[in-house]
């Protein structure tokens, strides 16, 4: 599988060359027990041994409110290109990858209500109700596609995704990119879609910190959430161990977060510091890593996120083995 590590220096400078600068509502339910681990048609073999996989699923999370139009057309751009890289990786035993990839926003379906923060000096704003719609986890079908996510031997693949890939920018204003992982995951949202054998593989894509919640009915003082007093948020850690439960342990999944590593502004526009973000990277380990959105193109992080899957690929640990703790529960032992 180190082929993959040869293949991407090379073409993601010619990504960099190439690209530059500028490329309703759902099930609710949060199945993270036993029912939620699923087998697309590719369940646990025993003649695999432990150690590599030859499976990845890939789910894209994108944020698809207003500010989020130059991010899209790059991701647009470079992910022809994530897809040679993808279809140019093999495993030990000479095979191809065989790998799903899959399409859903970082929209959550929600009553809100804004409630703007007092202003010394100034009478309080009224509350003002802001209910949005999204997707809630489940996979776009666009673009001709004949199912909810595309595989290697689909026709036109790399085009079909960069055409489903374009989520527009009219998408909720609150975003929930972590929420939105853990419902896209699960069996009750995109059946058939997860395989056990299969490395399960998250990049978000957003320019906004995580505001998640599990509570459907809630007022915010708006989308800086980690630091704007607001209650009832869901724990990124919540996040981790329900993909522990999903997958059935730490090693059989991995993510890539691409937002900002600090308040910036870029060729992108500005984006606000991934502080819940930061935090689910911090409690999921090495298998999450944290790409920077404001460099103004997304090829590094999508090299950074192929080669973070590859390791895990290469680490994949037999189905059945018990999750590691929590890096949180380690801290208070």
């Amino acid at each position: 599988m180190r082929q993959l590590v040869r293949l991407v220096p090379a073409l993601a400078f010619a990504t960099l060359a190439a690209c530059g600068p500028g490329v309703n509502a759902g099930d609710d339910d949060d199945d993270v027990g036993p029912d939620a681990r699923t087998d697309g048609g590719g369940g646990p073999d025993a003649d695999e041994g432990a150690g590599e996989c030859r499976k990845m699923d890939l789910i894209f999370v994108i944020d698809d409110s207003g500010s989020m139009g130059e991010e899209q057309t790059n991701l647009r751009s470079n992910f022809p290109m994530f897809a040679q890289l993808l279809n140019s990786y093999t495993i030990s035993t000479g095979e191809t990858l065989d790998y799903r990839a899959a399409i859903t926003t970082t929209g959550i379906t929600a009553n809100i209500t804004i409630q703007p923060p007092m202003i010394p000096g100034f009478p309080p704003f009224p509350p003002t109700p802001a209910p949005q719609t999204g997707l809630d986890g489940r996979f776009r079908q666009a673009c001709g596609m004949t199912r909810s996510w595309l595989e290697r031997t689909d026709p036109n693949m790399a085009t079909t995704f960069a055409c489903t890939a374009d989520v527009g920018t009219g998408g909720p204003a609150i975003e929930m990119p972590l929420r939105a992982s853990q419902l896209a995951a699960t069996l009750a949202t995109n059946p058939g879609f997860l395989r056990d054998d299969a490395l399960l593989g998250i990049v978000i894509l957003t320019d906004e910190d995580d505001c998640s919640r599990t509570a459907t009915t809630f007022t915010t003082a708006g989308d800086n959430c980690a630091t704007n007093g607001d209650t009832g948020l869901q724990m990124p850690a919540e996040v981790v161990a329900a993909l522990d439960t999903i997958k059935g342990d730490r090693g059989r999944w991995a993510a890539a977060i691409i937002a900002g590593q600090t308040t910036c502004e870029s060729s992108f526009g500005a984006a606000e510091e991934g502080i819940r973000l930061k935090q689910f990277q911090q409690q999921a380990g090495t298998n999450v890593v944290f790409g920077d959105i404001c460099g103004g193109n997304l090829a590094p992080a999508l090299q950074q996120a192929l080669e973070t899957f590859q390791a895990a690929c290469e680490n994949f640990p037999p189905i059945g083995r018990t999750a590691p703790p929590l890096a949180s529960d380690l801290d208070r032992r």
